[in-house]
């Protein structure tokens, strides 16, 4: 099977996908393109599909590069391969031929760019990410580049979508103790349960920073399981673990 590559006019003809699950080689929970490494999937299938996405890439398999995630708001700059990944959850580069990628189940994959400027960057943004800055972080280290913020094109991949995303009381608690205004990315549920609206909230936080154009491409993870993994999904279901999708850019 071919892999699935969803894209945006938005970010014009510098190369980038956000990777479906389909055209993988992983099977049983993980069936289709697992990227992940920390999952339990085999490690040299896991590699299979990350060569996979290298090629789609154009880029050989070193320099498909990522990070170790932490739900953190630390942005990293890279100008070449790195010899092992650094905690964080964002990357940007004016270096061509690096493709700058990041794993998700859920959470917001992000894709950035400056054609102008030649700076791109990729971000992972989970509820914690996205209330601590990353996105904001990943817009300044694009900026200490040379980026212009008005120029900066910000896309969000397959994320899990409000209608799917049920929180409890705790949980909008961060939210209102940062800004009483969050209020309006919940939406009343069952009970005492509200609906999270994460894609709205990686919007705001995008046009907070300043970033010239930002979109969602309006795909649910958790919705569409021949498409996407998701934990969330994966937890309901009370499988063993998940797969990851990836997302990557590159000049």
């Amino acid at each position: 099977m071919t892999l699935e590559i969803l894209t945006s006019d938005s970010l014009g003809a510098v190369r980038h996908g956000f990777f479906t699950r389909r055209g993988g080689a992983s099977s049983g929970v993980f069936t289709g393109l697992n990227c992940g490494s920390g999952s339990s999937d085999q490690r040299e299938i896991v590699q299979i599909n990350r060569g996979r996405v290298a090629d789609a890439m154009g880029v050989p398999d070193t320099h498909l590069i990522g990070v170790h995630q932490i739900h953190s708001a630390t942005a990293v700059t890279v100008d070449a391969p790195l010899a092992e990944k650094r905690r964080a959850d964002a990357l940007v580069t004016a270096t061509p031929g690096l493709a700058l990628s990041v794993l998700t189940a859920d959470c917001q994959p992000v894709l950035f760019a400056d054609l102008k400027a030649g700076v791109i960057g990729a971000a992972h943004a989970g509820w914690r990410g996205a209330l601590d800055g990353v996105l904001s972080a990943t817009v300044a280290a694009m900026e200490a580049l040379g980026a212009k913020r008005a120029d900066i094109t910000a896309v969000i991949g397959p994320c899990i979508s409000q209608r799917a995303y049920e929180v409890g009381p705790e949980f909008i608690d961060n939210f209102l103790a940062e800004d009483q205004e969050f209020a309006r990315y919940f939406a009343n549920g069952v009970d005492d349960r509200m609906q999270f609206d994460l894609p709205g909230f990686g919007l705001n936080r995008l046009r907070a920073a300043g970033v010239g154009h930002a979109e969602w491409t309006h795909h649910c993870t958790y919705s569409d399981p021949d498409r996407f993994y998701s934990y969330r999904r994966t937890t309901h279901a009370k499988e063993a673990d998940y797969g990851r999708l990836i997302a990557s850019i590159t000049l």
